[in-house]
């Protein structure tokens, strides 16, 4: 009787961690939201720019319209490609992990442009594309992202080292990839606010 008393309570046990670390339909509703959000974001900043605004750079050490949606469109790739084949064969965050507390983070410190991050080479625009095509791969990519984040289980459940000095779980990588693509659209913003940015 003692025996089975144990193993009901271990059992008990295992399922309470293992809800702790699934991904509530509120937090899930709510990133499919955020990566809509960002992504009309992105359609509406690049809207109707004529070849002349694409390419337009505010210095030789600044990236053009263009320049800044290939990068966002090869984040994306390499983001989503991280959360299928790193974060999702790892093992679980540390216990206690405040999750609200660590996607709030994610959503604050990733479009903050006041600091400054150097691209790693893999995701330096090299013009691979036209701006068209950049576009239409982008969306391509997020149509994918919004798929795998509203179909994929146990996204709480796996974790990794990130660049923010705290491991994030399945769910908060693709925050921060949204996030990611939030940020560089206020740098399109940036340079189209630029005083020399051409009219038309």
């Amino acid at each position: 009787m003692r025996k089975l008393l144990l193993v009901a309570a271990a059992f008990a046990l295992f399922h309470a961690a293992a809800s702790a670390q699934d991904l509530s339909q509120a937090d899930r509703e709510k990133g499919v939201q955020y990566l809509e959000q960002t992504r009309d974001a992105i359609v509406a900043s690049v809207k109707g720019l004529s070849d002349a605004q694409w390419n337009f750079k505010a210095g030789p050490d600044r990236w053009s319209v263009a320049q800044t949606l290939e990068h966002i469109a090869l984040a994306e790739d390499m983001l989503l490609k991280n959360v299928e084949y790193n974060v999702m064969k790892a093992g679980p965050g540390p216990a206690g992990r405040d999750t609200a507390k660590i996607d709030s983070m994610v959503l604050a410190m990733l479009p903050d442009r006041s600091h400054k991050v150097q691209a790693p080479p893999e995701l330096v625009p090299t013009g691979r594309w036209t701006p068209a095509e950049t576009l239409d791969h982008f969306l391509q990519s997020r149509a994918k992202t919004i798929a795998y984040l509203e179909n994929t289980p146990d996204l709480r459940a796996h974790a990794t080292d990130s660049p923010l000095g705290q491991q994030l779980d399945g769910y908060e990588w693709i925050l921060f990839l949204a996030a990611h693509s939030k940020r560089h659209t206020e740098q399109i913003d940036e340079v189209k606010a630029d005083l020399n940015f051409p009219k038309s």
